[in-house]
């Protein structure tokens, strides 16, 4: 029986490469991987949710852009998933049109908006009067382009080979060495065991009043828990409220931080543990 494993599709996407990436260490386990083509992180992790597929392959990061902030919204919006493992693949694209265009001849371009902000000086140059076109992946993007809906994709360069689409600009990046961090998500197993370089994921609110942030960030300060990154996203219940997400240096089962998150779960309104997993690199420290 086959692994159902749920990412941004279609094929091409960036997301696939990871997937992949995964596969090829045996992250989703022994047997055969069936890949599941969504058109957001939020499909994905609900595909998960529901049974539909054992496994999600989601972005979380890029050195660029930041936080996908589509992913933490979805980590958070509602329970029963957890992160196991996590890669990071270096990001450029090719331009790809259809077969006989000219770069001259592009009056509009499409791509994801994550992946614009990775090449808008490239495209802002070569591309000053075109009209961008946002795309749920940059797969779609070359799709898109393929089906005459838009005369340029932004795109990994295997989604020109899929979408017979013929590439005029390679390795096309505003930052040179810009990664994007991938992360699986299951269900609620068992977390792998600790490394000794390990990453542990929460989120959090807070009661609003005065000290509740400096309060919940001592928790780790005073047990010697490095934070590797700390982000807010609003609740979208009121104006002015937040989630709060972090990621830490352990694993849960470390009893300082066993310990800190019980801490942090009596001065937090609600909070949920969304896994620990083995660090690419070390968590940088903050």
């Amino acid at each position: 029986m086959s692994t159902v494993v749920a990412y941004l599709g279609p094929e091409g996407t960036f997301t696939e490469a990871a997937l992949l990436e995964f596969q090829r260490r045996g992250t989703f386990g022994p047997g055969e991987v069936a890949k599941f083509p969504v058109d957001s992180p939020h499909e994905a992790l609900d595909a998960v949710r529901s049974g539909t597929a054992q496994y999600a392959c989601v972005a979380i990061e890029n050195s660029v852009d930041g936080p996908v902030t589509h992913t933490f919204d979805a980590l958070a919006d509602g329970e029963g998933v957890r992160i196991f493992a996590e890669t990071e693949i270096e990001i450029s694209f090719s331009v790809m049109v259809r077969p006989g265009t000219s770069a001259s001849e592009v009056r509009t371009f499409t791509t994801h908006p994550v992946a614009r902000q990775q090449v808008r000086h490239w495209t802002d140059c070569a591309f000053p009067e075109a009209e961008f076109i946002p795309a749920s992946s940059n797969a779609a993007a070359a799709k898109a382009v393929a089906e005459g809906r838009s005369d340029a994709a932004i795109a990994p360069h295997r989604a020109a080979e899929i979408f017979a689409l013929e590439a005029i600009a390679e390795k096309v990046v505003d930052v040179p060495g810009a990664r994007t961090r991938f992360v699986v998500v299951g269900g609620l197993h068992t977390p792998p065991p600790p490394t000794g370089n390990d990453r542990s994921a929460l989120v959090f609110t807070l009661p609003n009043k005065p000290g509740a942030l400096v309060s919940a960030l001592t928790v780790f300060s005073s047990r010697g828990i490095d934070l590797a990154r700390i982000e807010s996203r609003p609740t979208r219940t009121a104006l002015g409220t937040y989630r709060f997400h972090i990621d830490i240096a352990g694993h849960i089962e470390e009893p300082k931080v066993t310990e800190a998150f019980q801490v942090l779960s009596g001065i937090a309104d609600d909070l949920t543990y969304l896994g620990s997993w083995p660090a690419t690199v070390s968590p940088a420290r903050t």
